[in-house]
């Protein structure tokens, strides 16, 4: 096996609206675009991969830029070349008549699809967050992976990357520049900036 740290160093598909916020924590500028340039990790055939999506997340970051996520590049971007073990997004049911269609397309585009229904409050407080049970997927996860890669801007997963970089592996986190945290990008081991490649990830 591979070791996990090294020593130096079209398949369209919409989120349904859901209420809830991008989430992110920390500036988006300042180190975050010299961040977004440095090297990527080497990639061996051999590592094991988990790629990990909050899907309201990337809603709101793609609703930004007027365009639709193309999930299935999305997840051979994350994956490359080496061994997938998992593949899931993690997306809120608001009851829309749109949704079936959206999360039949997260499935054609290779992923395992978690639910969970929008919550309201009394006074009508609604909220849809997903990142305590994305975290605590991955933890348990992780003595299956060499690889976790994060598909979020935010800065809430900080001590997620923390705790699997302490346990000897790598993070890695896909998200577009303008909707990422300055913070989860630094704590991350690569960082691949899907603005960049605004043709390969979005369909307009």
């Amino acid at each position: 096996m591979t070791p996990q740290r090294p020593v130096s160093n079209k398949s369209r598909a919409t989120a349904p609206k859901s209420k809830r916020s991008s989430g992110n924590t920390g500036q988006t500028t300042g180190p975050l675009k010299q961040l977004a340039e440095k090297p990527a990790l080497p990639k061996y055939p051999d590592q094991r991969v988990g790629v990990f999506v909050d899907v309201s997340n990337m809603y709101w970051a793609v609703r930004r830029l007027r365009a639709s996520l193309n999930f299935k590049k999305l997840r051979e971007a994350g994956v490359g070349e080496r061994k997938l073990i998992r593949a899931v997004a993690y997306a809120v049911e608001s009851g829309s008549s749109e949704e079936k269609k959206f999360f039949d397309a997260l499935t054609k585009s290779g992923f395992e699809v978690k639910l969970k229904e929008l919550q309201v409050f009394s006074g009508g407080k609604k909220k849809a967050d997903w990142d305590v049970g994305i975290t605590m997927d991955i933890v348990r996860m992780a003595p299956l992976l060499d690889v976790v890669v994060i598909v979020s801007g935010d800065g809430d997963y900080v001590p997620l990357i923390e705790y699997l970089q302490n346990t000897g592996h790598l993070v890695e986190v896909m998200a577009f520049q303008e909707g990422a945290s300055a913070k989860l990008v630094e704590k991350a081991d690569a960082f691949v900036n899907m603005s960049k490649d605004t043709s390969r990830f979005l369909i307009r």
